[in-house]
């Protein structure tokens, strides 16, 4: 019988799954205080579609398998330009590029909390120059 998630560790996991698929600028926001209907994002970056894909896939696999979680709702799944995965008291959004850019998802809920993405086990997260300077990070991850 698995142990009872908590939505921190299913973003975690979520991250983790990312990372293992070279998702880049994977940003973990507490979005419980701002919004009723969640409690974490997940958010990051695919370099192309069959990438978003994989990371998709991955996520998917390892909150089934880790968290027993599947998806209440899955979208974008059609082009993966902005894939959405609902858990529920989770959210994974997986974007290309310039739809990341355009939308700027962490920045419309910036008054929340990120959490260290090296609680989910990922050493050298790999960020794009906007996404440090909103983590004040430098983009070697220093």
């Amino acid at each position: 019988m698995k142990q009872e998630m908590t939505p921190k560790d299913a973003a975690l996991i979520a991250a983790k799954a990312a990372d293992e698929k070279q998702a880049t600028d994977i940003v973990i926001q507490e979005v419980s205080d701002l919004l009723k209907v969640t409690d974490y994002f997940v958010i990051c970056t695919a370099a192309n579609a069959r990438r978003a894909e994989a990371i998709v896939d991955e996520v998917e696999e390892q909150l089934r398998t880790q968290a027993d979680l599947k998806p209440i709702s899955r979208e974008g799944l059609e082009d993966y330009e902005w894939a959405l995965l609902d858990f529920g008291n989770l959210v994974v959004h997986v974007f290309l590029p310039e739809p990341r850019d355009y939308y700027r998802l962490e920045q419309l809920w910036e008054e929340a909390p990120t959490v260290d993405l090296a609680l989910a086990g990922i050493k050298d997260p790999v960020f794009s120059e906007r996404i440090a300077s909103l983590l004040d990070r430098d983009v070697d991850g220093d």
